[in-house]
């Protein structure tokens, strides 16, 4: 498989990495999502759609926050990746951002995956 890193971003409280993983653009940000960080985060997921990855895969893990500007840069992700005939696989959801998914509804529109392994193993868009 391959597992070349395509870049990184970086600010004091949220780190972006995004690495290639066969037919899947994995994008992992660690820290808190925010007002204040989403375009780190929003950058890298247009990026990976524009280089023709229709699959992305969050790994939600290192992910400490979420607030609404969070979570409308992945719903915007998702409607882009859709429209390219793909889609979003959130994975590792901590239970504080998670919740954020559950009271919102939004775990409704993604996959969401448990771990990492398991949002890759899915064949699915």
């Amino acid at each position: 498989m391959d597992r070349g890193t395509v870049g990184s971003a970086q600010s004091g409280r949220l780190l972006v990495e995004v690495r290639e993983e066969g037919p899947s653009a994995v994008v992992t940000p660690a820290g808190e999502l925010d007002h204040h960080t989403a375009d780190l985060l929003r950058e890298p997921l247009e990026d990976c759609l524009a280089k023709g990855f229709k699959r992305l895969v969050i790994d939600c893990s290192g992910l400490e926050f979420c607030d609404s500007t969070g979570l409308n840069v992945l719903l915007g992700a998702r409607l882009k990746a859709e429209a390219a005939g793909g889609g979003v696989h959130l994975a590792g959801m901590q239970p504080v951002v998670a919740r954020v998914f559950e009271i919102t509804g939004a775990d409704a529109v993604f996959t969401v995956h448990d771990t990492i392994e398991e949002a890759l193993a899915d064949d699915s868009a």
